[in-house]
C-alpha cells in the first residue's frame, strides 16, 4: 500500500469521525434557533451515535463486497447530504434525522481501518493501521474543538455546510485514488449480517478482543465526559471554551498510535495491549487526586490517551488478522461491541461525577482498565472458530 493511499485513508477517517462531534459544542445555539429545548436537541444529537452503531453493523461489512473507491465516495456523499439536511432543518425532528444519516455514514472511518488492514502487507499491517487509527483519534478529539471554533465564527448552520463541502472534496479524491479492484466475496452480505452475533459467540479471540476493547473504551469515554463536568463545577468552574482546550492534551497520545503499530508488528499485539492498559491504569489513578494540579492532570491525560490508543491499534491489528478473507466482518463485529462500551461510558460519566465525585469516576475507569487487562492477560493462546 502506497504512502499516499494511507494518507488518504487517514484523512478520510479523521473527517468522517469528526462529523459526529462537530455539533456538540453548539447544542444551546441549535436549540434557540430551532425553538426547542436543549434536552430535546441533545436527544437529536444522540441520533448521530445511534446512526453510527447502525453503520458499524450494516455498512462496514460492505468493504468485503463493493469496490473501495465507489463505496467510500458514495458514503461520503450521503454523509454530506445528511449534514446539509441537518444544517437547513427547520425543526428538531428533521435536524435529528439529518444527523442520523450522517452518523451512519460516519462509520466510513471504521471502514478505513478495514481497508488499511486488508491491503497493507502483513509485516506492515500494524504500522498502516496505527496511522489510520491516529486519524480516527484526531477526529474524535478535534471534532469538538474545530466545530465549536467554526460555529462561533460562521454559525452552526454554515459550520455544517463547510464540513459537508469537505466531505464532497474527499469523496472526489477517494473515487480516483482508492483501490478499484473488483471484490470476490466468499459470503453473501445478508449472511454476514445475520451471522455476526454467532461469530462473536463462536470465535474466542474475537470475543476476548471485543470485550476488552469495550471495557477500555468505556473507561476512555467515562474519563472525558466526567472531566468536562468536573471542571465546570466548583471549585474550578471553568468555561466551556477552556474545558475544550483540555482535549489538546489528548492529541499527544495520537503519536503513540504509529509507534504501537510498529511494536505490534515486531512483538505481537497482546504485549502492546497489556503495556498500553498498564500505562492508562497508572494515569487514571493519578488523575483521581490531580484535578486541581493542572500540569499533572494534562500529562496524565496525554499518557492515558497514549496507552489506550496504543492498545486499540494492537488489538484491532489482531482482529483484522484473524481471517484475512473476511476482515470487514470481523472488524464490524469488533467495532460494534467496542462502541457499545464507549456509549455506556458516555452515558454514565455525568451521573458518576454527581454521585461519587471526580475521584470516584476516575476510580471506576481504573477498575474497567484492570478488568480489560485481566481478560487479555488470562486468555489462553489460540482461538476457536465455528463456521459463521
Amino acid at each position: 500500500m502506497e504512502g499516499g493511499t494511507v494518507a488518504l485513508l487517514t484523512m478520510t477517517a479523521a473527517l468522517a469521525t469528526s462529523t459526529s462531534y462537530v455539533i456538540q459544542p453548539e447544542l444551546t445555539d441549535v436549540a434557540r434557533d430551532l425553538g426547542s429545548s436543549v434536552s430535546t436537541i441533545s436527544v437529536c444529537a444522540g441520533s448521530a451515535i445511534i446512526g453510527y452503531l447502525v453503520g458499524l453493523v450494516l455498512l462496514v461489512p460492505l468493504v468485503d463486497h463493493l469496490r473501495a473507491n465507489l463505496l467510500v465516495a458514495g458514503q461520503l456523499t450521503v454523509l454530506a447530504a445528511g449534514l446539509v439536511f441537518a444544517a437547513t432543518a427547520p425543526n428538531a425532528a428533521l435536524f435529528g434525522a439529518g444527523l442520523f444519516v450522517s452518523g451512519a455514514c460516519a462509520s466510513t472511518g471504521a471502514q478505513m481501518s478495514t481497508l488499511a488492514g486488508k491491503h497493507a502487507p502483513p509485516q506492515h499491517r500494524g504500522r498502516a493501521l496505527g496511522t489510520v487509527t491516529a486519524g480516527i483519534s484526531a477526529g474524535i478529539l478535534l471534532g469538538r474543538i474545530l466545530g465549536g471554533a467554526m460555529a462561533d465564527q460562521f454559525g452552526w448552520r454554515h459550520m455544517l455546510l463547510i464540513v459537508a463541502a469537505a466531505c464532497i472534496a474527499v469523496a472526489a479524491t477517494a473515487l480516483g485514488i482508492l483501490p478499484r479492484a473488483g471484490i470476490i466475496a466468499t459470503e453473501s452480505y445478508r449472511s454476514v449480517i445475520r451471522t455476526m452475533p454467532q461469530l462473536f459467540r463462536s470465535d474466542r479471540s474475537l470475543r476476548i478482543a471485543a470485550t476488552s476493547g469495550a471495557l477500555w473504551f468505556f473507561a476512555f469515554s467515562l474519563i472525558w465526559v466526567s472531566l468536562s463536568l468536573a471542571l465546570s463545577l466548583p471549585p474550578l468552574q471553568l468555561s466551556p471554551a477552556v474545558i475544550g482546550l483540555y482535549s489538546l492534551a489528548g492529541l499527544a497520545g495520537i503519536l503513540a498510535t504509529r509507534i504501537a503499530g510498529t511494536l505490534a508488528d515486531r512483538y505481537g499485539s497482546p504485549r502492546v495491549v497489556i503495556a498500553g492498559l498498564a500505562l492508562a491504569f497508572v494515569c487514571a489513578i493519578t488523575m483521581t487526586f490531580s484535578l486541581q494540579l493542572t500540569p499533572v492532570l494534562l500529562a496524565s491525560l496525554a499518557l492515558f490517551d497514549a496507552g489506550l490508543f496504543a492498545a486499540q491499534v494492537a488489538n484491532q491489528s489482531r482482529v483484522l488478522s484473524l481471517d484475512p478473507a473476511r476482515p470487514a466482518k470481523f472488524n464490524s463485529t469488533y467495532m460494534a461491541v467496542y462502541f457499545i462500551g464507549g456509549t455506556a461510558g458516555t452515558a454514565v460519566g455525568g451521573s458518576l461525577v454527581t454521585w461519587i465525585g471526580w475521584n470516584g469516576a476516575a476510580s471506576v475507569a481504573a477498575a474497567a482498565l484492570t478488568a480489560a487487562a485481566l481478560i487479555t492477560r488470562l486468555a489462553r493462546p489460540g482461538h476457536r472458530r465455528l463456521d459463521a
